[in-house]
């Protein structure tokens, strides 16, 4: 397992880095923030996104998307994580990896127009305030003809844009997943105002009836690929995470560099030289750990849900640390909105709880060392 990037890998580095600088700076979410925009993303920044093959990253290439893998697709997140480029590219990574691995010939046609950008699908797991995969309390009947589906999910990602939900609910078969259209009757969407002013919102089934063919691969099957979906999740989570801790390192030390205290500048000060120090290390290696997560992802490895989860818990840690110490050392600007520091504070934060916060991770950790 290579833990050293390819001369690929660093190409496109360099190609979203081009284009987020050109597209999506800071400044420009701070200008969506501020226009209120219900999509919560800019649309001409997807088309970008799309055309350059980075929507359908996951899908493979006979299905109409560039197939790059989890590593390539980690490396993305990473750089949207220094700018904060808000996008569905995170739904968009779940529902290929559902739909690729189960979906039926008429749901995997529909990866082509996921991959060009035209549609979103967005993967509702969550029913609580905490993540808890494993209790689904959604429930999806058999009428004969097809299912009744009833109950709430929470904090779905993306489902206020959302064309088509793929929506985990439990049968009298066990865990399953279905395709449905946000538009069907009996189908409430909420959006929601969450701090990092991302999109995401709860969604109700009232008695939404869904033919059979609704259902994506086997009927109470589907715990190994949700947990699969949610490994990727967490992956690419952690990746994003950790170009959000390197650009506020990064911000944090130029200003230390140029802010003055009693006539010197204040990276001379040993002590915050000495906390500097600490979360660059801590940053190098959080680094190993989200490649070793992706590249054990790509290469099928059978530790690749252990590692998925120490990647999330390790990097929602690290990036909270350096994002409590970037703000301890602006000192009282820190807190406020002059300043891009809260924007990636608060991002941090709400990506560091999705899908499981770093206790949940470390616990589940714990239970699957045992099986590895």
């Amino acid at each position: 397992m290579a833990l050293t990037l390819s001369e690929d890998e660093n190409l496109l580095i360099d190609s979203a880095n081009r284009l987020f600088a050109r597209s999506a700076p800071v400044s420009a979410f701070r200008s969506l923030r501020d226009s209120g925009a219900p999509a919560r993303f800019v649309p001409a920044l997807w088309t970008e996104m799309a055309e350059a093959g980075f929507a359908g990253i996951l899908v493979p290439e006979e299905l109409g998307g560039t197939g790059f893998g989890y590593t390539a697709a980690g490396l993305i997140f990473e750089q949207i994580g220094h700018v904060l480029a808000a996008s569905p590219l995170l739904s968009a990574a779940l529902a290929s990896e559902i739909l690729d691995r189960d979906g039926s010939e008429a749901q995997k046609a529909l990866l082509a127009s996921l991959a060009d950008g035209t549609i979103f699908i967005a993967f509702a797991i969550d029913e609580s305030r905490r993540h808890r995969p494993d209790q689904l309390d959604v429930k999806a009947t058999g009428n004969g003809a097809g299912f009744v589906l009833n109950g709430t999910k929470r904090f779905v990602l993306d489902g206020g844009i959302a064309d088509h939900l793929i929506i985990a609910a439990n049968t009298a078969e066990g865990p399953s997943l279905f395709l449905v259209n946000s538009k069907s009757p009996g189908v409430a969407i909420s959006p929601l105002d969450l701090i990092d002013s991302r999109n995401a919102a709860d969604i109700t089934l009232q008695d939404v009836r869904l033919e059979a063919d609704a259902s994506i691969g086997t009927l109470g099957q589907a715990r190994p690929t949700i947990e699969r979906a949610l490994d990727v999740g967490r992956s690419l989570l952690a990746a994003e995470l950790l170009g959000i801790a390197q650009e506020a390192f990064n911000q944090t030390v130029a200003y230390l560099k140029e802010r003055e205290q009693f006539g010197v500048k204040i990276g001379s000060f040993q002590a915050l030289q000495h906390r500097a120090s600490r979360m660059y290390a801590n940053l190098e290696l959080a680094r190993g750990v989200v490649l070793k997560a992706l590249r054990a992802l790509d290469e099928g490895d059978r530790a690749s849900s252990a590692l998925a989860s120490l990647a999330k818990a390790a990097l929602t840690k690290t990036a909270r640390d350096v994002l409590n110490e970037a703000v301890q050392m602006h000192g009282g600007i820190g807190v406020t909105d002059d300043i891009d520091i809260g924007l990636f504070f608060k991002r941090a934060r709400v990506a560091g709880d999705t899908f499981g916060d770093d206790l949940f991770q470390r616990e589940r950790l714990g239970r699957l060392v045992w099986r590895i």
